[in-house]
């Protein structure tokens, strides 16, 4: 029971509504494009514009995770999701009267900052879980599931009914109804050990861990960003381009799934590491494939696909194993998003109509430095171990195994 002035604990009903929360920011990953390339078609925005946008708004989604969690206390955390969620979804209506890559540039960006918060409100729910690194591989699952079932119902649906504005309406309703969700959170966050002390001090393996995260989704999102083209120049068809991209969703859910299952069984940094070089192999193949080997291609998109998911759980682990108070692990999701980013942005520079596949081997190099710096690190962290939320005060729950509420006051 927790002690006299102690928050109540959350119950699996609580925990689960945050993963939702959180997951309803990130649809915008999945859905930009269908959502730009809406704007563009109704000239709303250019085509070199689209790009800009893109990258802006997941650039500031990210920087929201870190100014969330330097200003907001966790003692507000429902009344952040309640009006972030309901400020988005305002932003997303605004969206439709907007015209101008500058204006829209700077609406998305805004809504960026408030999805981080979001994304904020799951991440310091899932490090007082008492498995967080078994939440967070069930988080990353929802995230892909939610992105792959808002796109096909917007891409067979909602657009060829209400066009490229039903799409940001839908996401609209979709945020409200996570505000509404918001409101059977807890009231407030039981503190973590240690965290009211004050910022995290800065130790060269907390930078390692997040530089390890960085890279390792520049690597993804370098090869993702171009992943069509690509697949054009191996020689697919834009029909089978669609569905390899469909398959590959569905490969990132059985990733997540995966390591919902063996991440209390497998070392963090060896995985990591192993992750790494899968990566690198997978993307650097491409380069070398002939003309015609799709099937080929396809199991590289497959691994590729797998290792996404199933990587970030661990990143995750990692972040608690380097800093068990947890405020390391909270800016893990910004150091993703950033590489995102981050790795679109430098394929942009580097691949040119004559050679596309030269994304192939930037990703290749990116996802090996990730795995240098794990095995560099590697006496850093220590042996993989269980990751209890027996270091916490009074607060926790066990997302996985039960959906009982909590005893409270």
């Amino acid at each position: 029971m927790p002690r006299q002035g102690q928050p109540p604990q959350q119950t699996f009903v609580q925990v689960f509504i945050a993963l939702l929360i959180g997951s309803l920011a990130l649809l915008v990953l999945g859905l930009q494009p269908i959502l730009l390339g809406g704007l563009v078609d109704a000239n709303r925005i250019t085509l070199p514009g689209l790009g800009l946008v893109a990258m802006g708004e997941i650039v500031a989604i990210g920087i929201g995770v870190v100014v969330s969690d330097t200003m907001l206390s966790v003692s507000a955390h429902r009344l952040v999701a309640i009006v972030a969620a309901f400020a988005v979804a305002g932003l997303d209506v605004a969206t439709l009267a907007v015209t101008g890559d500058g204006a829209i540039l700077v609406l998305r960006a805004a809504a960026g900052l408030l999805e981080g918060a979001l994304i904020w409100v799951a991440t310091t729910t899932i490090i007082r879980t008492r498995e967080p690194d078994r939440t967070a591989a069930n988080f990353a699952v929802m995230q892909t599931v939610a992105q792959a079932v808002v796109a096909a119902s917007m891409a067979k649906i909602v657009v060829p009914e209400l066009g490229w504005q039903g799409a940001f309406m839908l996401l609209a309703i979709l945020l409200g109804a996570g505000a509404l969700l918001a409101v059977g959170l807890t009231p407030k966050l039981a503190p973590i050990e240690k965290e009211e002390g004050g910022a995290i001090v800065w130790q060269w393996s907390h930078f390692m861990v997040l530089a390890i995260a960085f890279l390792q989704m520049a690597a993804l999102g370098a090869f993702w960003s171009y992943l069509e083209p690509v697949a054009q120049d191996v020689g697919l068809e834009p029909q089978s381009i669609q569905m390899l991209i469909s398959g590959t969703l569905l490969i990132q859910v059985c990733g997540g799934i995966a390591a919902t299952l063996l991440i209390r069984r497998l070392n963090v940094a060896v995985t990591l590491c192993a992750g790494g070089v899968a990566i690198a192999l997978a993307t650097g193949t491409v380069y070398f494939l002939p003309q015609g080997a799709t099937s080929e291609f396809a199991l590289l998109c497959a691994v590729f696909g797998f290792a996404w998911l199933f990587l970030n759980p661990f990143q995750f682990a990692l972040a608690f194993r380097a800093d068990e108070t947890g405020r390391l692990a909270l800016l893990v999701p910004a150091a993703l998003l950033l590489g995102l980013a981050f790795g679109a942005l430098t394929s942009s520079f580097i691949v040119s109509d004559d050679d596309v596949r030269s994304v192939a081997l930037l990703s290749p190099a990116l996802a090996l430095a990730s795995a240098i710096m794990v095995w560099l690190g590697k006496g850093l962290w220590g042996e993989a171990r269980p990751l209890v939320a027996e270091h916490y005060e009074e607060g926790h729950c066990d997302f996985e195994r039960s959906s009982r509420p909590l005893p409270t006051e």
